[in-house]
């Protein structure tokens, strides 16, 4: 069995995040999609909100045979990955940017854990500028992220918004 780690914030998961996912169900028998705890962010949605949404938003992407887990975790990356006995750690990629610093971490993680490989995977063109800040910041300074988020997660944070 193949077992990948799709880390991340996912506040909001985005549908860049979505495409990754699918495209990932292609390469491995099962991904656990895991929210990291930072307790030094103040991210817009909860965990467990987080946890509730992704649930609900992966069971329209086609998974194929692929079995999907929700799970969160804070610490070490590859400790965790280790505890889940996952063999891979797949990272988006949008941009150069993004690679210098993946790539850094993905070295970083091998030097504690060699057994577990980093695989970089870029998101659909569409998606390829898209990422969790950039839609809180359009989307608190009133602009339209429809198709940019799953119509669940922009319906939670109109709800969000309006509690504010």
């Amino acid at each position: 069995m193949r077992r990948a780690i799709y880390p991340g914030s996912f506040d909001p998961v985005t549908n860049g995040h979505l495409d990754i996912i699918e495209r990932g169900c292609k390469l491995f028998d099962e991904i656990i999609i895991g929210i990291l705890v930072n307790p030094d962010k103040q991210p817009l949605f909860t965990v467990e909100e987080r946890q509730e949404m992704l649930n609900e938003v992966v069971n329209g992407i086609n998974k194929g045979n692929c079995t999907l887990r929700v799970d969160s975790f804070s610490g070490l990356l590859v400790k965790y990955a280790v505890a889940q006995q996952a063999d891979v750690i797949v990272r988006g990629i949008r941009a150069i940017s993004d690679y210098e610093y993946e790539l850094q971490m993905a070295l970083m993680n091998r030097r504690l854990e060699p057994g577990i490989e980093t695989v970089f995977m870029m998101p659909a063109e569409t998606y390829s500028y898209v990422s969790s800040r950039l839609v809180k910041e359009v989307f608190h300074l009133g602009g339209v992220i429809t198709g940019l988020v799953p119509p669940l997660i922009e319906k939670r944070m109109k709800e969000k918004l309006n509690q504010a």
